[in-house]
Protein backbone atom coordinates (compact mmCIF):
# COMPACT_ATOMS: atom_id res chain seq x y z
CA UNK A 1 0.00 0.00 0.00
CA UNK A 2 0.99 3.49 -0.85
CA UNK A 3 0.85 5.99 1.36
CA UNK A 4 -1.29 8.58 0.90
CA UNK A 5 0.96 11.83 -0.07
CA UNK A 6 2.02 13.72 2.40
CA UNK A 7 0.20 16.41 4.17
CA UNK A 8 2.66 17.71 6.21
CA UNK A 9 0.65 15.94 9.79
CA UNK A 10 0.67 12.19 9.65
CA UNK A 11 3.70 10.43 10.25
CA UNK A 12 5.68 8.46 9.09
CA UNK A 13 5.89 8.26 5.36
CA UNK A 14 7.85 11.23 5.75
CA UNK A 15 11.17 10.86 5.07
CA UNK A 16 14.35 11.68 7.00
CA UNK A 17 13.23 15.35 7.89
CA UNK A 18 10.83 14.37 10.21
CA UNK A 19 12.76 12.52 12.14
CA UNK A 20 12.79 14.47 15.33
CA UNK A 21 8.82 14.94 15.01
CA UNK A 22 8.53 10.84 14.76
CA UNK A 23 10.33 10.59 17.53
CA UNK A 24 8.19 12.45 19.72
CA UNK A 25 4.82 10.95 18.89
CA UNK A 26 6.91 7.55 19.75
CA UNK A 27 8.11 8.98 22.85
CA UNK A 28 4.06 9.29 24.16
CA UNK A 29 3.58 5.38 22.11
CA UNK A 30 6.66 4.14 24.62
CA UNK A 31 5.26 6.04 27.75
CA UNK A 32 1.55 3.89 26.73
CA UNK A 33 3.34 0.88 26.05
CA UNK A 34 4.72 0.42 29.72
CA UNK A 35 1.03 0.67 30.67
CA UNK A 36 -0.18 -1.78 27.84
CA UNK A 37 1.02 -4.93 29.19
CA UNK A 38 -2.23 -7.96 29.24
CA UNK A 39 -4.65 -5.20 28.34
CA UNK A 40 -7.41 -4.46 25.95
CA UNK A 41 -6.14 -1.39 24.32
CA UNK A 42 -7.97 1.29 22.15
CA UNK A 43 -5.82 4.02 19.75
CA UNK A 44 -8.46 6.65 18.89
CA UNK A 45 -6.72 8.11 15.97
CA UNK A 46 -4.21 5.81 15.36
CA UNK A 47 -2.90 7.23 12.00
CA UNK A 48 -0.80 4.87 9.88
CA UNK A 49 -0.51 2.62 12.63
CA UNK A 50 2.82 2.80 13.90
CA UNK A 51 1.68 3.64 17.36
CA UNK A 52 -0.80 0.76 17.97
CA UNK A 53 1.51 -1.64 16.22
CA UNK A 54 4.15 -0.98 19.28
CA UNK A 55 1.29 -1.53 21.92
CA UNK A 56 0.37 -4.60 20.59
CA UNK A 57 3.55 -6.05 20.83
CA UNK A 58 2.99 -6.24 24.59
CA UNK A 59 -1.04 -5.70 24.62
CA UNK A 60 -3.76 -8.89 24.23
CA UNK A 61 -5.38 -7.01 22.12
CA UNK A 62 -5.70 -3.27 19.94
CA UNK A 63 -8.02 -1.53 17.96
CA UNK A 64 -6.55 1.40 16.35
CA UNK A 65 -9.57 3.66 14.44
CA UNK A 66 -8.99 6.65 12.04
CA UNK A 67 -9.93 8.02 8.95
CA UNK A 68 -10.53 5.65 5.84
CA UNK A 69 -7.33 6.49 4.13
CA UNK A 70 -5.20 6.21 7.18
CA UNK A 71 -6.92 2.89 8.25
CA UNK A 72 -6.09 1.73 4.94
CA UNK A 73 -2.29 2.35 5.26
CA UNK A 74 -2.53 1.39 8.64
CA UNK A 75 -3.47 -2.45 7.70
CA UNK A 76 -1.38 -2.70 4.72
CA UNK A 77 1.69 -2.34 7.13
CA UNK A 78 0.67 -3.88 10.72
CA UNK A 79 -0.17 -7.25 10.53
CA UNK A 80 -0.59 -8.93 13.98
CA UNK A 81 -3.13 -11.17 15.43
CA UNK A 82 -3.09 -9.02 18.35
CA UNK A 83 -4.10 -6.08 16.32
CA UNK A 84 -7.03 -4.85 14.53
CA UNK A 85 -7.39 -1.56 12.17
CA UNK A 86 -11.45 -0.13 12.27
CA UNK A 87 -12.59 3.35 10.42
CA UNK A 88 -14.04 5.85 12.15
CA UNK A 89 -15.26 9.89 12.27
CA UNK A 90 -13.38 11.10 15.20
CA UNK A 91 -15.79 13.83 15.76
CA UNK A 92 -18.57 11.39 16.22
CA UNK A 93 -16.67 8.72 18.15
CA UNK A 94 -18.58 6.24 19.59
CA UNK A 95 -16.70 2.96 20.83
CA UNK A 96 -20.29 1.04 20.61
CA UNK A 97 -20.58 -0.32 24.12
CA UNK A 98 -17.03 -1.90 23.39
CA UNK A 99 -14.44 -0.97 26.79
CA UNK A 100 -10.75 -1.32 26.99
CA UNK A 101 -8.38 -1.30 29.64
CA UNK A 102 -6.19 1.55 28.61
CA UNK A 103 -7.09 3.93 26.02
CA UNK A 104 -4.81 6.51 24.33
CA UNK A 105 -5.68 9.37 21.59
CA UNK A 106 -2.14 11.36 20.64
CA UNK A 107 -2.59 14.32 18.53
CA UNK A 108 -6.22 14.20 17.89
CA UNK A 109 -8.22 16.80 19.91
CA UNK A 110 -6.64 19.83 18.42
CA UNK A 111 -8.07 19.26 15.03
CA UNK A 112 -11.86 18.81 16.24
CA UNK A 113 -14.46 21.00 16.83
CA UNK A 114 -15.86 19.39 20.04
CA UNK A 115 -13.17 18.17 21.60
CA UNK A 116 -15.10 18.30 24.94
CA UNK A 117 -17.24 15.16 23.35
CA UNK A 118 -14.26 13.32 21.99
CA UNK A 119 -12.73 13.42 25.80
CA UNK A 120 -16.32 11.95 27.12
CA UNK A 121 -16.80 9.07 24.19
CA UNK A 122 -12.97 8.19 25.71
CA UNK A 123 -13.95 8.19 29.25
CA UNK A 124 -16.82 6.20 28.02
CA UNK A 125 -14.57 4.13 26.14
CA UNK A 126 -12.51 3.26 29.27
CA UNK A 127 -13.27 0.03 31.07
CA UNK A 128 -13.90 0.70 35.16
CA UNK A 129 -10.52 0.86 36.66
CA UNK A 130 -8.78 0.96 33.18
CA UNK A 131 -6.79 4.05 32.33
CA UNK A 132 -6.86 6.98 29.62
CA UNK A 133 -4.05 8.88 27.87
CA UNK A 134 -4.29 12.08 25.72
CA UNK A 135 -1.80 14.04 24.20
CA UNK A 136 -1.69 17.29 22.44
CA UNK A 137 0.99 20.12 21.44
CA UNK A 138 1.18 23.16 24.01
CA UNK A 139 0.38 25.92 23.17
CA UNK A 140 3.34 27.73 25.08
CA UNK A 141 6.10 25.49 22.76
CA UNK A 142 4.56 25.93 19.08
CA UNK A 143 6.91 27.17 17.08
CA UNK A 144 4.94 27.24 13.93
CA UNK A 145 1.17 27.72 12.91
CA UNK A 146 -0.65 24.70 11.88
CA UNK A 147 -3.27 25.05 9.47
CA UNK A 148 -5.28 21.77 10.18
CA UNK A 149 -5.11 23.04 14.20
CA UNK A 150 -8.07 24.51 15.54
CA UNK A 151 -7.08 24.91 18.79
CA UNK A 152 -3.97 24.33 20.95
CA UNK A 153 -3.81 24.94 24.86
CA UNK A 154 -1.54 25.69 27.57
CA UNK A 155 -1.83 23.67 30.43
CA UNK A 156 -4.06 25.70 32.66
CA UNK A 157 -6.68 25.75 29.40
CA UNK A 158 -6.48 22.13 28.78
CA UNK A 159 -6.83 21.47 32.66
CA UNK A 160 -10.02 23.08 32.41
CA UNK A 161 -11.50 21.73 29.12
CA UNK A 162 -10.77 18.15 30.46
CA UNK A 163 -11.66 18.16 34.54
CA UNK A 164 -14.78 18.11 33.99
CA UNK A 165 -15.52 15.27 31.68
CA UNK A 166 -12.23 13.16 32.95
CA UNK A 167 -12.77 12.12 36.71
CA UNK A 168 -9.62 12.25 38.31
CA UNK A 169 -7.45 13.92 35.99
CA UNK A 170 -3.93 14.71 35.96
CA UNK A 171 -1.74 16.26 33.93
CA UNK A 172 2.07 15.61 32.35
CA UNK A 173 4.31 16.48 29.47
CA UNK A 174 6.27 15.46 26.99
CA UNK A 175 9.49 17.41 27.43
CA UNK A 176 12.95 16.81 25.49
CA UNK A 177 16.61 16.99 25.87
CA UNK A 178 18.53 19.87 25.29
CA UNK A 179 19.24 18.66 21.81
CA UNK A 180 15.33 18.79 20.97
CA UNK A 181 15.07 22.08 22.65
CA UNK A 182 18.07 23.54 20.17
CA UNK A 183 16.36 21.81 17.05
CA UNK A 184 12.84 23.43 18.15
CA UNK A 185 14.71 26.70 18.58
CA UNK A 186 16.24 26.40 15.46
CA UNK A 187 12.56 25.60 13.41
CA UNK A 188 11.03 28.28 15.33
CA UNK A 189 13.97 31.04 13.82
CA UNK A 190 13.13 29.34 10.27
CA UNK A 191 9.78 29.81 10.26
CA UNK A 192 9.73 32.63 11.41
CA UNK A 193 12.01 34.15 8.94
CA UNK A 194 9.69 32.72 6.33
CA UNK A 195 6.52 34.66 7.51
CA UNK A 196 8.31 38.26 7.75
CA UNK A 197 7.29 37.88 4.15
CA UNK A 198 3.78 38.14 4.74
CA UNK A 199 2.93 40.46 7.57
CA UNK A 200 -0.10 41.04 6.91
CA UNK A 201 -1.16 37.90 7.53
CA UNK A 202 -2.85 36.75 4.02
CA UNK A 203 -2.28 33.41 4.47
CA UNK A 204 -5.46 33.29 6.21
CA UNK A 205 -7.31 34.13 3.78
CA UNK A 206 -6.03 31.35 1.11
CA UNK A 207 -8.20 28.40 0.07
CA UNK A 208 -8.30 25.04 1.84
CA UNK A 209 -6.60 23.78 -1.37
CA UNK A 210 -3.63 25.99 -1.40
CA UNK A 211 -3.00 25.25 1.91
CA UNK A 212 -3.04 21.39 1.56
CA UNK A 213 -0.30 21.76 -1.51
CA UNK A 214 1.86 24.70 0.87
CA UNK A 215 1.85 23.41 3.52
CA UNK A 216 3.78 20.16 3.63
CA UNK A 217 6.28 21.82 1.20
CA UNK A 218 7.15 24.43 3.29
CA UNK A 219 7.40 22.26 6.63
CA UNK A 220 9.78 20.35 4.86
CA UNK A 221 11.67 23.12 4.03
CA UNK A 222 12.09 24.48 7.11
CA UNK A 223 13.42 21.32 8.32
CA UNK A 224 15.73 21.30 6.14
CA UNK A 225 16.65 24.47 6.22
CA UNK A 226 17.23 23.64 9.81
CA UNK A 227 19.13 20.85 9.07
CA UNK A 228 21.55 22.68 7.15
CA UNK A 229 22.48 25.50 9.34
CA UNK A 230 23.97 22.93 11.82
CA UNK A 231 21.29 21.93 14.80
CA UNK A 232 21.44 18.83 16.74
CA UNK A 233 20.33 16.04 14.23
CA UNK A 234 20.84 12.92 16.69
CA UNK A 235 17.73 12.69 18.35
CA UNK A 236 15.42 10.24 18.68
CA UNK A 237 12.96 8.78 21.38
CA UNK A 238 15.37 8.30 24.30
CA UNK A 239 15.74 12.30 23.86
CA UNK A 240 11.94 12.66 24.97
CA UNK A 241 10.88 12.24 28.25
CA UNK A 242 7.05 11.91 29.94
CA UNK A 243 6.93 13.32 33.05
CA UNK A 244 4.97 15.49 36.08
CA UNK A 245 6.25 19.64 36.03
CA UNK A 246 7.74 22.28 34.24
CA UNK A 247 4.63 21.90 32.32
CA UNK A 248 5.16 25.62 30.48
CA UNK A 249 8.34 23.98 28.62
CA UNK A 250 6.54 20.24 27.76
CA UNK A 251 6.22 20.36 23.95
CA UNK A 252 3.08 18.10 24.04
CA UNK A 253 0.82 18.38 27.04
CA UNK A 254 -0.25 15.03 28.35
CA UNK A 255 -3.79 14.48 29.84
CA UNK A 256 -3.84 11.21 31.99
CA UNK A 257 -6.17 9.40 33.91
CA UNK A 258 -4.19 6.64 35.84
CA UNK A 259 -5.49 3.35 36.59
CA UNK A 260 -6.47 2.88 40.53
CA UNK A 261 -2.90 3.03 42.25
CA UNK A 262 -1.36 4.43 39.07
CA UNK A 263 1.72 6.49 39.24
CA UNK A 264 3.76 8.19 36.98
CA UNK A 265 7.10 6.35 35.45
Amino acid sequence: MTAPGFTGERLPGAGGEFAVDLARHLAAYRFARARAAGRRVLDAGCGEGYGAALLAEVATSVVGVDRPEAVAVARARHASPRLAFRTADLERFQAGGARFDLVVSFQVIEHLVDPERFLRALVTATAEGGELLVTTPNRLMSVSENPYHLREWTAPELLALAAPVVPGVRMLGVHGSPAVLAWEAARGAAVRRWLRWDPLRLRRLLPAAAVRWAFPRLARLVRRRVRGAGAPTAIDVDDFTVREGDLDRALDLVLWRPARDGAAS
